[in-house]
Order: C-alpha cells, then structure tokens, then sequence
C-alpha cells in the first residue's frame, strides 16, 4: 500500500470518525434537553408540594378552629334556658344567684371558645345572619329592618353557626 492509499484510509476513518462524534454529540444534546425538561418537572412537583403541604396545614387550622361547634349547638339551648330562668325568676334569692352564677360562668366559656351574639334589632337585615319569621309593617323602622329578635343567632370565630330568628319591618 502506498502513502497516498494510506492518506486516503486515513482520511476515510477520520471522515467517519468525525461523523460518529457528531452522532454522539447530537445524542449527547437530546439527553441533555431530557435532562432539563426532567429537572423543571421536578420543580414543578417540589413547588406543588410545598403547596400542598401548606393548603393541608390551613385546612388542619381550620378544623382544630371549628371541632367545638357541634358541642356549642347543643350547649346553646341549655344556655338560652337559663337567661329565660333569669327573666322569669321572681322570688327565690338564692335559686336567682345561682343561675345568675351559672349562666355567668357558661357566658366566659362562650366568649373564650370565640362565640359571638348576632345583633339583630334594629339592624338591616342580612339573609347570612337572620332568618325571617314575621314581617310587619312598623312606622318606627325603615323597609328592610329587624325590628324584633325571636330567637338569637350565632357566630363562632366569625362564622355563622345559629341564625338569629326575627321580625322584619316590609312596608
């Protein structure tokens, strides 16, 4: 074999060479672009679950917020009993001081658990607080008006729990 033979196999295996190097660099740059789009996927789910951690933990908050209201409910009306036994109690000084003394102490317990009386006479009326019972037609109050509260309704942390029962002025 010749020099020149040699020259040209040389420049044949160079030429396929450099070809093969150029096949691997263009699979070196699809792995690389795989590569990226699966680092940005995996930012994606990271962002998505910090999110979800956070959504989890406010819905959490939220609960422990609102456990007791099932069991407020039902103190409600032993509560409500009790300002009534206050009214009505006339005679009996000491029978009046304690349920005064009760319904004291079970008014602390409200307040610190975050329940709140809705104020209803006199107020506008508002379908997310009040419940309409009666309308009547008073001269005192303008259209739209509570102008007697039936029953007292409820919020817990600001949330309604027990809408208040009224009588609303419609002229």
């Amino acid at each position: 074999m010749t020099k020149k033979d040699e020259l040209k196999t040389l420049k044949a295996d160079l030429k396929e060479k450099e070809s093969e190097i150029e096949d691997l660099n263009a699979q070196i740059g699809k792995k690389d672009q795989k590569i990226e789009d699966y680092f940005s996927q995996i930012q994606r789910l990271q962002a998505d679950f910090e999110n979800y951690k956070k959504r989890n933990e406010k819905d959490r908050k939220e609960y422990i917020k609102f456990a007791n209201e099932g069991l407020i409910l039902k103190i409600i009306e032993i509560y409500e009993d009790l300002e009534r036994a206050l009214k009505s109690s006339e005679n009996g000084e000491n029978l009046k001081e304690g349920v005064e003394l009760i319904y004291k102490n079970l008014n602390d317990v409200f307040e610190k658990e975050g329940l709140e009386i809705i104020p209803a006479e006199g107020e506008k009326f508002d379908p997310f607080k009040h419940e309409a019972l009666m309308t009547e037609n008073n001269e005192k109050y303008e259209n739209g008006i509570v102008t007697e509260e039936l029953a007292k309704g409820y919020t817990l942390n600001s949330k309604v729990i027990k809408c208040a029962m009224v009588k609303v002025c419609k002229k």
